[in-house]
């Protein structure tokens, strides 16, 4: 009997609307000052309690809870690595990496369950705005560490969520920045890839004009070396039927004269025009060497006469 009475007055003290809102503002407090300290853990615990325990629908309570688990699960750098190994190579982990893993899972379910649920429902356009700025958010985060195949499809998400955000508060600025920012950074990406995909299709271009050049040049000095070697063996069947020729002449008429050779005085004449010698003095010389040619020879002819015959007179 005394342990009903017991059991009456908690369930009546947890069903009486003074005591309920007594005790869901002391946890909305409480979990307030744990969220403004940054202990997002102890803020969490309070906000579960509140609005999954007693089922308090309070959307700014439930905004807090959510970014609470966002900065648990997103705010921490090498978490994030954590994370993305466990989702790539989670064989590779270690006892302590999947400690960490299962905690960082863990917030960013809450996070993202928390944020589906106040961009979806929220009834306050600001808070499902702030909501949908998160969504974006954690979508790029997850692009800069995703695969390439991965990458385009989160960033999509990230720009929608920053596009519904401002759909919903068109006042929020910090939505705003960040939908400006990733278009920017979107363009400079496409610019890139086009930029490197024309680079690509130049260098693959510059390299098929060096090739056919280096084919082309080697045909040429091909061609030129074949033409050289035709001429060099031309050269040398003409030099051939010359000599054959000549050896051919000689023995057709072997008594043929050869050629006369210049006359001594034409010689000397040239050689003293080469002395740079006067015409005249020149034609002294050559005068004079005539005469006593002329000379000797006309002795040389009395000296030839017929000796005298001792039997005849004189006379």
């Amino acid at each position: 009997m005394k342990y009903l009475i017991t059991l009456i007055l908690v369930f009546t003290s947890i069903t009486d609307p003074v005591t309920r809102i007594a005790k869901s503002n002391a946890l909305k407090k409480e979990a307030k000052e744990f969220y403004d300290k940054e202990s997002y853990e102890l803020a969490i615990s309070s906000y579960a309690s509140l609005l999954d325990s007693m089922m308090i629908l309070d959307e700014d309570a439930r905004l807090n809870m959510a970014n609470a688990a966002y900065f648990l699960a997103y705010g921490n750098n090498e978490l994030l690595g954590v994370l993305n190994e466990a989702s790539e190579n989670p064989d590779n982990l270690d006892e302590s990496a999947v400690g960490m893993a299962s905690e960082g899972l863990k917030y960013a379910s809450i996070a993202s369950s928390n944020y589906d649920e106040l961009s979806g429902n929220a009834k306050n356009n600001v808070i499902a705005s702030s909501a949908f700025n998160q969504k974006g958010i954690i979508a790029y985060k997850r692009s800069e560490a995703a695969k390439t195949e991965e990458k385009k499809s989160l960033t999509d998400q990230a720009l929608n969520d920053f596009k519904n955000s401002l759909r919903k508060n068109p006042e929020n600025e910090s939505a705003r920045y960040n939908y400006e920012l990733l278009r920017k950074l979107i363009r400079e990406q496409e610019q890139q890839e086009k930029d490197n995909e024309d680079s690509k299709d130049q260098e693959q271009k510059e390299d098929q004009e060096k090739k056919d050049q280096e084919q082309k040049d080697k045909k040429d000095q091909q061609e030129k070396n074949d033409q050289e070697k035709k001429d060099q063996e031309k050269q040398e069947n003409k030099d051939q039927e010359k000599k054959d020729q000549q050896e051919n002449n000689e023995e057709q008429d072997p008594n043929q004269e050869k050629p006369q050779e210049k006359d001594p005085l034409e010689k000397l004449k040239e050689k003293l025009e080469e002395m740079n010698m006067s015409p005249e003095k020149a034609q002294m010389i050559l005068e004079a060497m005539k005469n006593n040619e002329v000379q000797y020879v006309q002795q040389n002819k009395r000296k030839a006469t017929k000796k005298k015959d001792s039997s005849k007179p004189d006379w």
